[in-house]
């Protein structure tokens, strides 16, 4: 019987096991088949409090996974794939086996909707990338593609013109599907270019394996041409990793785990952090957060057992 199990290892769920290990619940944290979450996929951190020089992503998650095996965190490199709240404890199947627990953290996140071109992998964090707020600093008076139609694309392109020297905004459709007051803005800002009913069908590197330009195709006409960008920002939103939870646990109508207050779920014993119930703000710090909440909130729902 464990006393804490923590489903995920990025920002959320590693600020989880380090709060719950200094309080000496010995957390076990499955790592899933992605440790370390989207943090991992990214190259310089500048907006995470305490570094003015910035971090590698990659670097900050490593450092927090010693932080927390530091004060008795265990891991262990397996994927949660079914839950079950129907007897006493709490279980969770992680991959074959079953493990029973009092009380469950939920920091498996959310996955960013990508397109699934050729090269999509290799190019992510080298000028391929789904949030603006993490990297649109280091894209100073360049041309920048922001993919998308919705308001999430309406705010990256948006936030891009404070540093691109020009913003494209392609989208399948021949108008925005963002609120008014989002797509006025766009459409009134001088450097965002609309380019209308259009798909992006290929990225094309430079020399140096970074992002150079892309292929763009017109869906009514067909034709075909090269654009010069040196990041892509997709936004075509995100898939939160619930799966294990669906139907079981209550989400809101796009899947999101949803949250009482910041951290506890409706079931006893369940707590939730981090981008799996975030639609809206998706940074490190408000992850790590979250999970400092989960955490916190587990301990008092333990020690309340105990009484």
């Amino acid at each position: 019987m464990e006393k804490v199990i923590i489903v995920g290892s990025g920002c959320a769920g590693l600020t989880a096991a380090i709060y719950a290990a200094r309080a000496n619940l010995s957390p076990l944290v499955l790592e899933g088949r992605h440790p370390g979450g989207q943090l991992s996929t990214t190259t310089l951190v500048e907006n995470f409090p305490g570094f003015p020089e910035g971090i590698d992503g990659p670097q900050l998650i490593l450092n927090m996974h010693q932080q927390a095996e530091k004060f008795g965190a265990r891991f262990c490199y397996t994927e949660a794939t079914d839950f079950d709240s129907s007897n006493k404890h709490i279980r969770v199947k992680a991959d074959d086996e079953w493990l029973e627990t009092e009380a469950l953290i939920i920091a498996s996140g959310a996955s960013a909707r990508w397109l699934g071109l050729a090269d999509e992998g290799k190019l992510i964090g080298h000028g391929l990338t789904s949030c603006a707020t993490c990297d649109g600093a280091f894209y100073k008076n360049v041309p920048v593609c922001v993919i998308g139609g919705g308001d999430s694309a309406a705010e990256e392109a948006l936030f891009l013109t404070r540093f691109a020297s020009k913003v494209y905004l392609v989208h399948r459709r021949d108008q925005l599907r963002a609120s008014k007051i989002m797509a006025d803005r766009v459409l009134a800002n001088k450097k965002i270019e609309p380019i209308w009913n259009t798909v992006v069908t290929k990225y094309i590197p430079d020399k140096m394996g970074e992002m150079g330009a892309v292929r763009l195709r017109n869906v009514q006409s067909g034709e075909e041409r090269e654009l010069e960008t040196k990041c892509v920002f997709v936004a075509i939103g995100h898939v939160p990793n619930t799966k294990p939870f669906k139907g079981k646990l209550e989400t809101d109508p796009e899947g999101y785990l949803v949250a009482r207050h910041l951290a506890e779920s409706k079931h006893p014993g369940v707590f939730i952090a981090g981008d799996v119930a975030d639609r809206e703000y998706k940074q490190a710090v408000t992850a790590a957060g979250s999970g400092c909440a989960a955490a916190m909130d587990a301990e008092k729902y333990l020690s309340g057992l105990e009484t």
